[in-house]
């Protein structure tokens, strides 16, 4: 079994964690100040790749089965994995090759010069009572502040509302089953959190095994995003740059399987 170093991090409370996200995360030079973006690809399910800042980083992994048993998981070589659970659409560490640090665990983090910070969600609509905790991830690079929601399923609490609100580019589950938002209840979480873009993720697509997959396809949350300005990429990634980000209605931005 390959070796992955886990850096883990007991969760602060809600003092401590907004504190720490008053404080800017990096000192940027003035180079850094006026960062080129960063690259988002879809790579299936809740999982993408974020490139940008000299920094590869990979949201999770995944086995191949049930909702993820048409995709495969590209040699991307990533330098940081970010779980948000261990069940096997998301928290497949050893499906990734090379030897990634991981982060597993709530709690602020420190890698490659940037602040990562892992908030803890339940997995269900049970208050995790049957499939635990999902961590959302949260942190900026190549300039643009990035919320992964993970499989986040319970109503958001004040707390979570506080920490959470107003990210740039917000990724968040929309096809329902029993661990994650349904397409109604993403869109309460996008109207909650108010972010500048949404990106859809966990929703049936062609290459989902549809006998053993119960989500939703990605068009029943869209139909609930006509106030949003609504656009299919065309492609499995796409660049974004901060000044991208200034309209006046919300941005959702589907990206292609490929």
């Amino acid at each position: 079994m390959k070796r992955r170093q886990l850096i883990r991090y007991g969760g602060a409370g809600l003092a401590t964690a907004i504190a720490t996200s008053l404080i800017p995360s990096r000192q940027p030079s003035l180079a850094q100040a006026a960062s080129d973006g960063v690259t988002i690809q879809y790579l299936g399910h809740t999982c993408f790749l974020f490139t940008g800042d000299d920094l590869k980083v990979l949201v999770n992994p995944y086995q191949s089965l049930g909702c993820t048993a048409g995709y495969t998981l590209p040699d991307v070589q990533p330098d940081l994995v970010l779980v948000s659970s261990f069940l096997l659409d998301e928290g497949a560490i050893e499906s990734v090759k090379g030897n990634p640090k991981a982060l597993t665990q709530r709690g602020s983090h420190q890698f490659g010069g940037i602040k990562f910070q892992g908030f803890s969600l339940p997995h269900d609509r049970r208050e995790g009572k049957r499939f635990g905790q999902n961590i959302a991830w949260r942190w900026t690079q190549g300039g643009v502040n990035i919320l992964h929601l993970g499989g986040a399923a319970a109503p958001l609490t004040t707390e979570n509302k506080i920490l959470l609100n107003g990210a740039d580019v917000l990724l968040a589950p929309v096809g329902g089953g029993l661990k994650a938002y349904n397409p109604q209840e993403a869109k309460q979480a996008v109207d909650v959190l108010n972010p500048k873009m949404v990106i859809p993720t966990h929703y049936r697509t062609t290459a989902s095994d549809k006998d053993n997959c119960d989500l939703a396809p990605v068009d029943e949350f869209l139909n609930l995003a006509q106030e949003m300005e609504v656009a299919q990429v065309g492609s499995d990634r796409f660049k974004i740059k901060k000044s991208d980000l200034n309209s006046d209605r919300i941005l959702v931005r589907v990206l292609d399987y490929s």
